[in-house]
């Protein structure tokens, strides 16, 4: 009998090194694939730099730092005078109301999905707010110009400009008068567009909260609002920090929506209802008539675009590394 174990013991040890061996080769191969795949994704976003560059390349060395800092926009001059003041400032100010207006209402959505509705109604609800991220841009655009734009300058704007007008300081952000077009209306458009990320994240990392933590919180006598602020944003800020930041990114980098109702004028007013632009707006509305320096312009304005959004998700990745170490991770 042991001589037959030993033969049989001896015809399976090829079968199990050929195993082996496929087993090698099918992992070398998977290593290889996902490497390469991410290999590609560095090579196309080298690609986009290298591109973007070398079409701002003429617009770079022809205006110089004094781009940045240039208010006026007349590309069609025999001397073609060119700025990207009022696109950064307009992107700049449409991104910030948008975050100001959508956080609070989307983190407040989120917990009201995962604490306070009931559960019937959970679905059906957080199926109707994701299905706004499905909308075009276009029809967002559309919506704002014919149905929000002379709502808002019937009632909201002439509102707010008789409450803050009249103040000191800050009735020169709600100076009058009241516009259909102006960088309110384009934020409002951005809030709502950017309302169902921050509402989906939101909801799913609260939903990782573990029920233990909060039927303690309740044991002890926590009301609902206790609860929610300190133990379920404590232990999912993170993950609601990167859902904040992916939504600002979204916010930054509009463009259809934005363009419809914001009014594309490059003069900075200081006023919110006001018409301006922004930098993916002004790209999208002359791009196509334009050439040579003026659309070295353009391509500028686009990598400036790509430099503030990297920015922005590098301060946004910085945060989170820091509040992760805060929580000791």
């Amino acid at each position: 009998m042991a001589m037959i174990a030993e033969a049989q013991a001896v015809e399976q040890a090829p079968d199990r090194a050929g195993a082996l061996g496929v087993f090698r080769r099918s992992d070398a191969s998977f290593y290889w694939l996902t490497r390469l795949a991410a290999l590609t994704v560095l090579a196309l976003l080298g690609g986009i730099i290298v591109s973007l560059v070398i079409g701002a390349w003429p617009a770079l060395t022809t205006f110089g730092l004094d781009f940045l800092t240039t208010q006026r926009w007349a590309p069609q001059l025999d001397t073609p005078v060119m700025g990207a003041l009022g696109p950064i400032y307009g992107t700049l100010v449409t991104s910030f109301v948008a975050m100001l207006i959508a956080v609070p209402v989307g983190v407040g959505i989120a917990i009201f999905l995962t604490e306070l509705c009931p559960i019937p109604l959970r679905k059906p609800f957080a199926l109707a707010i994701e299905l706004l991220a499905g909308i075009p841009s276009i029809i967002y655009g559309m919506w704002g110009f014919f149905v929000l734009g002379p709502f808002l300058v019937e009632t909201v704007q002439p509102a707010m400009i008789a409450a803050f007008g009249g103040l000191p300081i800050v009735g020169a952000i709600f100076a009058g008068p009241a516009s259909q077009l102006s960088l309110f209306n384009a934020a409002l458009i951005l809030a709502i567009m950017i309302l169902p990320f921050i509402t989906a994240i939101s909801r799913d990392v609260f939903a990782t909260v573990p029920p233990v933590l909060k039927e303690a919180a309740y044991g002890v006598g926590c009301t609902t609002w206790e609860v929610v602020r300190n133990v379920v944003i404590p232990y999912t800020r993170v993950g609601v920090v990167g859902g904040v930041m992916l939504a600002l990114g979204r916010a930054l980098g509009e463009t259809m929506a934005v363009t419809f109702i914001i009014g594309n004028s490059f003069k900075i007013t200081g006023s919110i209802f006001s018409p301006g632009t922004t930098i993916s707006a002004a790209i999208a509305s002359e791009f196509a008539e334009s050439s040579g320096l003026h659309q070295s312009g353009l391509i500028l304005l686009g990598l400036l675009l790509f430099v503030l959004t990297f920015a922005v998700l590098a301060a946004a990745r910085l945060m989170l590394r820091r509040l992760e170490l805060k929580q000791g991770r």
